[in-house]
């Protein structure tokens, strides 16, 4: 039972690192470009933003839906 709880626990904090650098990396990657000009963010775009990340989750539940 405790090997069961165990990929679960290491799934979960690989996650939540993964999580973390890809936000990290996105932030940088928009600092540098909002140096370059300025940039000006409607609701549009944070809907596409967001439309965008429930896709991605979307697909890696139907990752694990295949097994």
């Amino acid at each position: 039972m405790e090997s069961n709880q165990q990929w679960k626990t290491k799934t979960i904090i690989l996650g939540a690192l993964l999580g973390a650098l890809a936000g990290i990396f996105s932030a940088y990657v928009f600092i540098q470009r909002a140096q370059e000009n300025n940039p000006k963010l409607s609701a549009g775009d944070g809907v596409k933003v967001g439309i965008g990340i429930l896709s991605v989750v979307k697909s890696i539940a139907d990752l694990a839906a295949r097994r």
